[in-house]
């Protein structure tokens, strides 16, 4: 069995993108439904930068879906294969939720774009600048990571965000309160704490507001039931049905992206490979997460569509 995953923010480069669409007009196609669906040149910032404004949440969010959505509908048009013939199930890590649920016919490519810019825009503005961050916690693991926050919240918000794999967690919430996870990481065998260059703490429930706003987004443009199910960052369990998936998306920006378990769970399943569209950035995590030998593929450009469609 195979999944077909996407990477989340943090996976966002100057360039990227500009080799796909040199080689094939599809690519060029989908980058340019991006840009009249935002009303802006996006994909001209993805190729050319500058990288902080690349970097900006609004922009980031919609850029790293585009650069996904675009290698697959490369592998889809030009290799003749289809994701509702070639994968069991779909999953993304944040951001990369909607890319998954894009690409298995939940929401359209403008759509996707649309309410990804709006959750940038929300996420950015749920916290004033400097109040939140975020933290990577190495060689942790989530409960011991959990009681770590719990202990540096001291009356604030300190939580696990991110549990990407069994050696790396991401904690988020008051900064005073992480950058006291930090300096404690000793006391907790945790080799090391980093706090991360983000412009807002995410996944936490400081992100409250920015759930609001995305509520209000996924009632006016609800998701179709899509044609895989889609493994939830917030429950790391398949889900197909649409009402479930807009509550869960709605939830997913305050909650956990439990990507560990998710791995987990499609490997119970029976997933035996895992390919990433438009990153190398889940892979070595799903290689770290899996407990048996499982199979990743990283799908960027041209010659990585071509070598994929020969294993499909």
């Amino acid at each position: 069995m195979r999944a077909f995953i996407f990477p989340g923010q943090g996976s966002q480069s100057v360039g990227m993108g500009k080799a796909l669409a040199d080689a094939s007009s599809v690519a060029r196609e989908l980058f340019q439904e991006v840009d009249e669906a935002l009303g802006q040149h996006l994909f001209k910032l993805m190729s050319e930068g500058p990288a902080d404004e690349l970097t900006l949440t609004e922009n980031a969010q919609p850029a790293i879906m585009a650069n996904a959505l675009a290698t697959l509908r490369v592998l889809e048009k030009e290799g003749g294969v289809t994701l509702a013939a070639k994968a069991d199930y779909v999953a993304g890590h944040s951001l990369g939720e909607y890319s998954a649920l894009c690409a298995a016919g939940a929401f359209d490519v403008a759509t996707t774009a649309r309410l990804l810019k709006t959750r940038g825009r929300a996420m950015q503005a749920a916290v004033p600048v400097g109040v939140g961050a975020m933290a990577a916690l190495l060689g942790a693991d989530v409960d011991t990571a959990q009681k770590l926050a719990d202990a540096a919240a001291e009356g604030e918000v300190c939580t696990v965000a991110n549990d990407n794999d069994p050696s790396q967690v991401v904690i988020s919430g008051h900064k005073d309160a992480v950058e006291r996870a930090v300096a404690l990481v000793k006391d907790y065998g945790i080799k090391r704490g980093v706090l991360l260059p983000v412009s807002a703490p995410f996944h936490c429930p400081l992100m409250q507001p920015a759930a609001d706003a995305m509520a209000e987004a996924l009632a006016a443009t609800p998701p179709a039931a899509p044609f895989v199910p889609v493994v939830a960052n917030v429950t790391a369990s398949p889900v197909s049905d649409a009402f479930e998936i807009r509550d869960l998306l709605v939830s997913q920006v305050t909650g956990r992206v439990r990507w560990r378990e998710s791995v987990g769970a499609m490997e119970d399943i029976g997933v035996a490979q895992f390919v990433e569209f438009g990153g190398k950035v889940l892979s070595p995590m799903v290689k770290r997460s899996a407990s048996g030998e499982v199979e990743t593929i990283s799908v960027i450009s041209m010659d990585d569509i071509e070598a994929l469609l020969k294993t499909l």
